[in-house]
């Protein structure tokens, strides 16, 4: 139940400060948009923390499988070593692309 809590908390945040930008975005034109600075700056900064943690927490756990792998059967490294790294550079582009999404919210302040 704990980890379902932290889940949904985890997740409800960042959707309630992107919707908080988004609506004030579409706000009649004329009108004065002076949360969409707070807004977008709050879902960016947000955005990168969530994705570099999961992405860090990503990393960790295809490590420690890759080398509790090798340990167990040092002759497959080989074997191991090319998917391991390939896996680690997928999780790291989605990190990336996370970094590029900020960037432009931030360009939007």
């Amino acid at each position: 139940m704990k980890k379902l809590v932290v889940w949904l908390f985890s997740f409800s945040v960042p959707l309630f400060w992107a919707g908080l930008a988004l609506a004030e975005e579409t706000a009649a034109p004329g009108t004065a948009k002076s949360g969409i600075g707070l807004g977008l700056a709050l879902a960016s900064g947000l955005g990168i923390g969530i994705a570099a943690f999961g992405g860090a927490l990503g990393q960790g756990k295809a490590s420690a499988a890759a080398l509790e792998g090798i340990a167990r059967n040092p002759e497959a490294s080989g074997k191991i070593l090319t998917p391991m790294i390939i896996a680690l550079a997928l999780i790291e582009s989605l990190v990336i692309y996370a970094l590029v999404i900020a960037f432009l919210l931030q360009g939007k302040i």
